[in-house]
């Protein structure tokens, strides 16, 4: 067999023996590459990271790889200005996605005698979005309608990618305002502990005396001494007690009703016996 070496280098034609032997002494794999040549053609290689390479490139080959769609918008030859600018709106998004945009315009009844409106709408259209595409097809007149393609001078691989770099951007920089504010977060937190160290101890406050009792506002319970602080007023008398209320008379007890006398019930007389 022809044998390959790791970084690419002819060997030459050796045996198979001693190309299992080139390949153990270098810790690699013996990898056919080429069964169908005369002599076949084998390779020293790690397949494991050749298996793991070629699926990350299979990867970015389908991420990149983008269809072109045909997007179709319809106008009309007597279309309001409000819904022309609605639908130069859709046009400029489709033709920025890298899609392409079928401008087409309807005609009915007498409006079929009347082509040059659309051919004059349609160059109007083309003129605005001159600048993000090209006319890929001129207006052509196809029975009751009059249609135009617009191709965009981007190709949606190319916008696929900056849209992709514009969001990896927009997350970096969210990644990095968040931490800036941890950090600024635990600086703040540091250093008020560091004010906290370094400031005194701060002696406790006294607790206030307890509050005296209430006097008591009667003043039989004050005594005498209350009665001589203020001789010129004179003691109010005491009032006086309020008579009991009498006793109810005790209601008597109502007399049991006497027991019917109970009738005894005949009895049936005996049946005579036959003898």
């Amino acid at each position: 067999m022809r044998l390959v070496g790791p970084s690419g280098e002819q060997v030459g034609v050796v045996r198979v023996e001693d190309a299992l032997r080139l390949a153990e002494e270098a810790g690699l794999d013996l990898v056919e590459v080429a069964p169908d040549a005369r002599p076949p053609v084998c390779k020293l290689m790690d397949y494991g990271k050749f298996k793991y390479e070629s699926a990350m490139k299979a990867r970015d080959a389908r991420r990149n790889q983008a269809n072109t769609q045909l997007k179709e918008i319809q106008f009309r030859p007597k279309i309001d200005e409000h819904d022309y600018a609605t639908k130069m709106g859709h046009v400029r998004r489709f033709l920025e996605g890298g899609d392409k945009v079928k401008c087409i315009v309807r005609f009915r009844g007498r409006e079929q005698s009347r082509p040059e409106l659309g051919v004059r709408l349609l160059a109007k259209v083309a003129e605005e979005v001159g600048e993000l595409a090209t006319i890929e097809s001129h207006p052509r007149q196809d029975g009751r309608q009059m249609v135009m393609v617009l191709a965009p001078t981007r190709k949606k691989a190319e916008v696929k990618s900056d849209q992709r770099r514009r969001r990896e951007e927009a997350r970096a920089s969210r990644r990095a305002e968040k931490h800036a504010a941890k950090a600024a977060q635990t600086a703040a937190q540091a250093a008020s502990a560091a004010q906290a160290v370094e400031a005194p101890a701060v002696p406790p406050a006294p607790k206030a005396p307890p509050a005296a009792p209430p006097v008591a506002a009667n003043p039989s319970a004050a005594g005498p001494a209350a009665t001589s602080a203020e001789p010129g007023t004179t003691p109010k008398p005491a009032a006086a007690a309020k008579p009991a209320a009498p006793a109810k008379p005790a209601v008597p007890a109502k007399p049991k009703a006497p027991a019917k006398p109970k009738a005894a019930k005949p009895k049936a007389p005996a049946k005579p016996t036959e003898a």
